[in-house]
């Protein structure tokens, strides 16, 4: 059985490369990509081994410590990704425990991040190759290592299994657990600073660590390096036994799981409330705005985005000491950013874009409809995002050409936006599922087409950003409110444009979209 998993999980990865060559081709740059940053984990372990002994573990224990806590947290953000070996499909099969759990195990180890540990951990061997004891210490450790972070990965998957049947429980655990990636610069600069402003900050926190279950496999060879077993041994006894804890709770876990499987909960609500539908105009432009502002409310792949804005906020203010050049620029940025996220409106649509072509709602009035929706919640967010932060940091002056800036990129990339995503399509993350998956394969078509957007983009608000420059080169104010001026005139024309052609792109290709998001699944 655990042999026929094993096969299991290799089909299925074999089987997502043939579903078309656009996947394949993904697949491969991301390999590409992953290998390489391989090659290099593998030649600085190596090259570590030529290191002291005490600067070796480290690294080596903060390193493997990192690793262990990243299997943990990781897929507590990701509980909406879809994982090729999940338990629940299990239920109706009465496979063993103990096969299900080595099997599962085996499964977790097959894929990108479990190969990288796995090598990653093997190659300990050769950087404690001077010490042989050691070496074959590191071996031991690093195989017990690899199965601590799969088990401890498997059991909070699993322990949250109960709740992830509530979609709204994965909808906000998935949004508020991927917020802290979001600073993970600022945390690794800080722990940087750390490391450069304490010499023995690394050498205290490794200590530590070592005599936990995040770090203490790692710091055992270091130990037989020194002369120190019963330390090691000590340490080693430490991570064996978190796995087998692990173990257990995770086969409770699994077992409660599987015999009581999560369900949906249905609410019911009164009716007679028709939201947006009763604020917006009872027009087909005026239907469509409500239908995609209800959207942006209630869908976790569009509120994501607006979840994730106010802490870019704090991240831009952090970044400058509150002072700096960084958050002065948060309006503009923030304009940009919402702007183009409705550059995959229809892709996010998917089956439900049927609507639209079965209703014979027009190009003209779909497109209205979507960059209305946008500009009811983006414009007011864009103007205080830009004067706050320049009246927080004693830049009021600036405030004209601030604001022509962010109205010209607003305006402008909505336009933009209404005709790419008439033109253009990709997989996106299905509705339901975790607003932070990205579909396999779907990689490359997806970095073009936001590259070469964003670069049409910078080059339509070129004017705005010219003025910007002469404002700030010469300091005088009448190119400040030349920049207002251009921004609205210019941005507001490129809009209607924008509307008008990617209303034409829709009308001529309307079934041939709705072929391709419903291709997309």
């Amino acid at each position: 059985m655990v042999a026929d998993l094993l096969r299991l999980k290799l089909l299925l990865l074999r089987n997502s490369l043939r579903r078309s060559t656009a996947q394949l081709v993904g697949v491969i740059l991301g390999g590409l990509y992953g290998l390489g940053l391989l090659v290099l984990l593998i030649i600085g372990l190596v090259l570590l081994g030529s290191a002291e002994p005490e600067l070796i573990r480290t690294i080596l224990v903060i390193g493997g410590s990192a690793t262990v806590l990243g299997w943990i947290v990781i897929p507590i953000a990701a509980t909406g990704i879809d994982m090729t070996l999940d338990p629940a499909r299990f239920v109706t099969f009465a496979i063993p425990m103990r096969q299900l759990l080595a099997g599962l195990v085996l499964g977790g180890i097959v894929g990108i991040p479990g190969v990288v540990t796995l090598i990653a951990s093997l190659t300990q061997v050769f950087t404690w190759i001077r010490y042989p004891a050691a070496a074959l210490t590191a071996l031991v450790c690093g195989l017990v290592a690899v199965l601590l972070c799969v088990v401890a990965s498997r059991l909070v998957t699993t322990a949250v299994s109960s709740m992830t049947g509530s979609r709204r429980f994965k909808d906000v655990n998935g949004i508020v657990a991927f917020i802290p990636l979001i600073f993970l610069g600022p945390i690794i600069g800080g722990v940087t600073a750390g490391f450069q402003s304490s010499p023995g900050f690394a050498r205290s926190l490794a200590d530590v660590l070592a005599w936990t279950p995040l770090g203490a496999l790692w710091a055992a060879p270091a130990d037989v390096a020194a002369g120190n077993v019963g330390a090691a041994l000590l340490k080693f006894l430490i991570g064996a036994a978190t796995l087998a804890l692990f173990l257990v709770l995770w086969s409770r876990s699994l077992t409660h799981a599987l015999v009581t499987p999560p369900y949906n909960a249905v609410s019911k609500r009164a009716g007679g409330n028709l939201g947006w539908f009763g604020r917006f105009p009872a027009t087909p432009a005026g239907a469509v705005a409500a239908r995609a502002l209800t959207y942006w409310l209630r869908d976790p792949r569009y509120s994501a985005s607006l979840v994730m804005i106010p802490f870019l906020a704090v991240l831009l203010y952090f970044s400058g000491g509150g002072s700096g050049t960084a958050f002065a620029f948060l309006g503009p940025l923030t304009a940009f950013l919402l702007a183009w996220s409705i550059s995959a409106d229809i892709s996010y649509d998917n089956t439900a874009f049927s609507l639209h072509v079965s209703t014979g709602v027009s190009g003209r009035d779909d497109r209205l409809g979507r960059a209305g929706a946008l500009l009811v919640f983006a414009l007011p967010i864009a103007l205080v995002f830009t004067v706050v932060p320049l009246l927080v940091t004693g830049r009021a002056e600036d405030l004209p050409v601030m604001l022509g800036l962010s109205l010209g990129l607003l305006l402008t990339g909505a336009g933009l936006s209404s005709i790419v995503s008439a033109r253009y399509t990709y997989n996106v993350p299905l509705p339901g599922e975790s607003a932070f998956k990205t579909p396999p394969g779907t990689n490359f078509l997806m970095f073009a087409v936001q590259i070469l957007g964003w670069l049409v983009l910078v080059l339509l608000a070129l004017p705005e950003m010219i003025l910007t420059i002469v404002y700030f080169v010469t300091g005088q104010a009448l190119f400040g409110w030349l920049t207002v001026v251009v921004g609205l005139v210019l941005g507001g024309v490129l809009l209607v444009v924008g509307i008008r052609t990617g209303g034409r792109w829709y009308d001529r290709r309307a079934p041939e979209l709705l072929l391709a998001v419903s291709a997309n699944r």
